[in-house]
């Protein structure tokens, strides 16, 4: 036990003064792994924190919650668009109709989308998100507010010219979001009160856009917009303990009732779940990791190569101490022992680098570009035995030349 610890403290010393000895030419090894470790990992945090971004948004969307479109969201050359193009949009009436006839659904909404300008004096916002809801959209999508409220029953019923807006319009038109409640706003020619300002939610991968929308009664919204060109869905919600696959089959039958298709007809709407939604993301990460883990993985390589190349010229400046230790009874697995431990010291070391460039770049993506990303303990972890593996398959060859030297020819060679 001693004897290793010596060998241990014998290798850190040793490594530590060819770091010093040879500055530029560890300097070189150590850039090649600590930029392969850069890539590695900063792809696989990058695109993780991606991932788990959208993901969190696609939860948003609803939990066992089914939207009912013209269009399917999963795409693909299966689905072509001019398909989709000619199916009727959703109509306001259907959503009564389902919620009706449902059994298994907890909320129906009926929702438009579209963009619209919105103006307060001399003030102009473009291409502002307008979002048409119902009295049940936030029992699905619930909303935060910064300040003021939602619509009530009769604000619905009677369809006033209420709005919500949210918090980067209000900053942008009155300068905070307290002075734009009980202001007015300019929406395609009509003035329309602010009731309630969403909180401030950050940027949007998908899903809603709520920091630069405005949401208004479908019924007074119909005085504004056509339907056919406002992008109307149905959302529906599931019952509590009730299966997003139950909800899907139910609602396939009850739209094909209201649409009046017969067996041989194809379905006219599509049925886009928030499950298979977040399954198509994960499936298309996959394949964004394995590219970006090769592209990592040839910059290691040349790292690799780097470190084997210090190892060999390593091993040739010490070849005379190599004989004189296994001339003194050094056994060949203590030898081979020693260059293997500096190989890997060197590449953790590299890969310590690499992980400081890495937590750069989260700093650099998580601030001034508002895209949070995470470096975690797993990330970390898989540097360590990256670097282990690394660093025992580039000094294994010149670590094995060693052990196997004649202590005699050793000696003499110096």
């Amino acid at each position: 036990m001693l004897k290793s610890v010596s060998i241990l403290e014998n290798s850190i010393r040793l490594t530590l003064k060819e770091l010093k000895v040879n500055k530029l030419r560890t300097a070189l090894s150590l850039t090649g792994v600590a930029f392969g470790i850069f890539c590695i990992i900063g792809v696989l945090t990058t695109v993780s924190s991606l991932e788990k971004n959208i993901q969190n948004e696609v939860k948003s969307l609803g939990s066992n919650t089914i939207y009912i479109d013209k269009w399917d969201y999963s795409g693909g050359p299966n689905r072509p668009s001019w398909k989709f193009r000619s199916r009727p949009v959703m109509k306001i009436q259907e959503a009564s109709m389902i919620r009706n006839r449902s059994e298994l659904s907890e909320s129906v909404t009926y929702l438009m989308q579209t963009v619209a300008s919105i103006s307060h004096k001399d003030d102009v916002l473009e291409n502002t998100t307008v979002y048409c809801i119902n009295e049940e959209q936030i029992k699905i999508q619930p909303i935060q507010f910064e300040t003021g409220r939602y619509f009530s029953s009769a604000e619905f019923n009677s369809g006033t010219n209420n709005c919500i807006i949210g918090y980067t319009n209000a900053e942008d038109l009155f300068g905070s979001a307290e002075r734009a409640l009980g202001k007015q706003i300019d929406v395609k020619g009509k003035k329309i009160t602010i009731i309630g300002v969403i909180k401030k939610e950050g940027k949007s991968f998908i899903g809603w856009d709520y920091d630069k929308c405005i949401m208004i009664n479908n019924k007074f919204a119909a005085s504004l917009f056509d339907p056919e060109s406002a992008n109307p869905i149905l959302i529906v919600k599931g019952k509590p303990n009730i299966t997003t696959d139950a909800l899907y089959q139910e609602l396939k039958g009850i739209m094909r009732q209201i649409r009046r298709l017969s067996p041989t007809q194809e379905d006219n709407f599509s049925l886009n779940t928030v499950e298979a939604f977040s399954k198509a993301i994960s499936d298309s990460f996959i394949t964004i990791d394995i590219v970006g883990s090769i592209i990592g993985g040839i910059s290691l390589i040349v790292g690799m190569f780097g470190i084997a190349n210090i190892m060999f010229v390593t091993v040739k400046e010490r070849t005379p101490v190599i004989g004189l230790k296994k001339a003194v009874g050094a056994k060949s697995a203590a030898i081979m022992f020693e260059f293997l431990l500096e190989a890997t010291l060197l590449c953790l070391l590299g890969g310590a680098i690499g992980l400081i460039f890495v937590y750069a770049l989260t700093l650099i993506l998580s601030g001034p570009l508002d895209f949070p990303v995470f470096l975690s303990g797993s990330m970390v972890l898989s540097t360590v035995f990256i670097c282990l593996a690394v660093g025992v398959l580039a000094g294994i060859i010149p670590a094995s030349r060693a052990a196997k030297m004649d202590p005699v020819k050793a000696i003499r060679s110096h």
